[in-house]
């Protein structure tokens, strides 16, 4: 019988190319696991030691001058600075001169300088992410990281990293560079032709690193596939000498081109490396999109909905204070609602990579739903700044942020691939408790094994559902129903590859029960007020629920198995919203949590300001007019 089955199975199961192997094989798991098991679990929070001068942080960000960091008149001026005072150090041990952040610490910094300009943000995150220094540090070898981890350290080296190309984008590894082994004077070297674009930092940069498909037609040295090697600046027909311009938002990206001949010890970790790169890359990808870009997002919905909060208070229409209108609030709540899911997340997010542990989907719901949650939070301080947000200017607080939204979007794999494919796709096959060994037996031909596997499944399945029997709309409840749900699609094999629609529904419930859990573990230890705590939940509960019965729908018969699972939605009342809002605009522990780790400059400095002069007096006035109005520029005639 588990022979028929193990047929049955095996041809239901999807295509897993080498690259997807690797994705499932790099990382590891956390609370993921236990989301699919339909079980609720929260991490230790973890304590850490500030490392990082915070005077010295302070002082750069009071005297940053708000211009473009590239292209300018003086355009390394900033980055040397940075450079040469270690904040592209993060990661590096002291041993090498560096100063080896938490990542909470690393997350608060980035949070920090985003929130004065996303520019300098994305110039700080870049070598404290994914670059050569990461790379280095887990698979170079002692003669690399001696040679380059110091100067990368201490500043002489600027980093970046080379991976996409006019032909490879989402799909990393498709049509990407390609090198070639070839002997010369008796020694095997690598000749490979540089097409990359999209290369933050390129412009600037002097050490590169740069992953190629080697191919090895003579078999000189029986390896080849997706390669990482590091190339300096002043390499003999390397070219640097265009760049992009993303969003105007002013930091440095360009392009590395070039044919250009290496040694083999310019291979990341040497040539037992060779071909390893695309796994030395899964490995690292990591800490963009699970620290990096949750920061940035934070810090533009902070500084967003801070300075709303506070803007509609002063702007008055129709004889009253913005403050005071319903259909403000309501935007104003979707705000706060998103920014608190944000925050929220990154903590506990933080809290799980300092443990130690990498887990790769995780990493995956952080980068998307932050990115994409930031954006709704600044869509909606722009409709309701209003002419203010869309007139450039010294007073305008949202523009770059609005202008740099889609480009966290973006990069790290885009938000469409990322949800569909790795939140739900990967997760799937990762995260759950028992389907990686039920698909790890069959690729292995192991009958004894799969047995063993499909009974678990089979029985973890059968409590579920007899779980999910119990109505009920509880949060705890939601947890149960989504693992069900996932074993029922889980059937559909292969198809879920071209599903999208469902996959990507699916990545929603999963992704917002990880949020919920965060919204929960930051009350547990931060207890600013248990009224948004509880609207926070109940918005995301409905949230969920909307996409459960949704896909529900849009299954085939098996859905018929399912019907009990459509559970009535609760949203929000219009009552619950004005509670709501009156809790987050009169609770200062609520404004304190938004305005942590945000700098107050400028405008926002003009916020803190007010507050402290009574609207009748002169000074409030002087605060007030200088807030609302917007920039005006001399019209010179000729």
């Amino acid at each position: 019988m588990y022979r028929l089955l193990f047929n049955i199975v095996k041809k239901r199961i999807p295509r897993i190319s080498p690259t997807e192997m690797i994705a499932l094989q790099s990382g590891n798991t956390s609370i993921d696991r236990n989301i699919l098991k339909g079980e609720i679990e929260y991490p230790e929070k973890k304590s850490y030691k500030n490392k990082f001068s915070e005077k010295e942080l302070n002082g750069l960000l009071e005297n940053y001058c708000e211009k473009k960091i590239y292209p300018n008149d003086n355009e390394n001026n900033i980055i040397d600075y940075l450079a040469k005072r270690k904040y592209f150090s993060f990661l590096i041990d002291e041993k090498y001169g560096g100063i080896k952040l938490s990542v909470n610490e690393l997350s608060n910094i980035l949070t920090k300088i985003t929130s004065v300009d996303p520019g300098l943000g994305v110039v700080t995150m870049v070598p404290n992410s994914l670059g050569p220094g990461e790379l280095l540090i887990k698979y170079g070898t002692d003669e690399q990281k001696e040679k380059y981890l110091p100067g990368l350290a201490n500043g002489d080296y600027i980093p970046c990293f080379g991976l996409t190309g006019p032909n490879n984008g989402s799909d990393a590894t498709g049509s990407i560079d390609e090198g070639e082994v070839f002997e010369e004077d008796g020694k095997l070297k690598i000749r490979v032709t540089l097409n990359k674009r999209y290369i933050t930092l390129a412009p600037v940069a002097n050490l590169m690193g740069i992953a190629f498909n080697l191919k090895d037609p003579d078999n000189l040295l029986n390896r080849s596939g997706i390669t990482l090697a590091l190339v300096e600046k002043d390499h003999k027909d390397l070219q640097q000498n265009t760049y992009h311009n993303p969003l105007d938002v002013g930091f440095p990206n360009g392009t590395i081109k070039g044919t250009i001949v290496l040694d083999l010890d310019q291979v990341i970790g040497g040539e037992d490396n060779i071909g390893n790169g695309w796994k030395m890359l899964m490995e690292c990808l990591s800490a963009g999109r699970g620290i990096s870009l949750p920061a940035t997002a934070n810090a533009s919905s902070k500084v967003a909905t801070f300075g709303i909060m506070n803007y509609i208070k002063v702007r008055d229409q129709f004889k009253m204070p913005l403050a005071n209108m319903e259909a403000i609030q309501e935007k104003f709540n979707n705000m706060v609602y998103n920014t608190w899911l944000i925050q929220s997340s990154v903590e506990m997010t933080n809290d799980i990579l300092d443990s130690g542990s990498s887990p790769a989907v995780i990493s995956a719901i952080m980068k998307q739903q932050t990115t994409e949650r930031g954006r709704i939070v600044i869509n909606e301080a722009m409709d309701i700044h209003g002419g203010a947000a869309i007139c450039v200017g010294y007073n305008n607080f949202l523009e770059k942020y609005y202008k740099s939204a889609p480009i966290g979007i973006t990069v790290e794999g885009s938000n469409t691939l990322t949800r569909s494919l790795i939140i739900f796709g990967q997760g799937l096959n990762k995260s759950h408790p028992y389907i990686y060994p039920l698909l790890d037996s069959i690729l292995t031909n192991n009958l004894d094994k799969f047995r063993t596997n499909f009974n678990n499944i089979v029985g973890h399945s059968i409590g579920l559902y007899y779980k999910t029997l119990t109505f009920s709309r509880t949060y705890e409840q939601q947890f149960i129903d989504f693992a069900a749900l996932t074993n029922l699609v889980a059937l559909r094999g292969g198809a879920i590859k071209s599903e999208q629609m469902l996959s990507g529904a699916m990545a929603d419930i999963f992704s917002n029960l990880y949020l919920a859990q965060s919204v929960y573990y930051y009350h547990q230890h931060y207890e600013s007020s248990e009224m948004l705590t509880n609207y926070t939940i109940k918005r995301l509960m409905n949230e969920n629920q909307e996409k459960i019965n949704k896909v529900i729908d849009n299954l085939g018969s098996e859905k018929y198995l399912l019907l009990h699972m459509k559970r009535k939605c609760c949203p929000t009342t219009y009552e619950e919203e004005r509670e709501v809002f009156n809790e987050i605009m009169n609770n200062p522990k609520i404004v304190d949590e938004i305005k942590k780790n945000v700098y107050m400059k400028g405008v926002l400095k003009n916020f803190e300001e007010i507050k402290d002069f009574d609207k009748e007096s002169v000074k409030y006035n002087i605060l007030k007019q200088r807030i609302i109005n917007v920039d005006e520029y001399v019209k010179y005639v000729n």
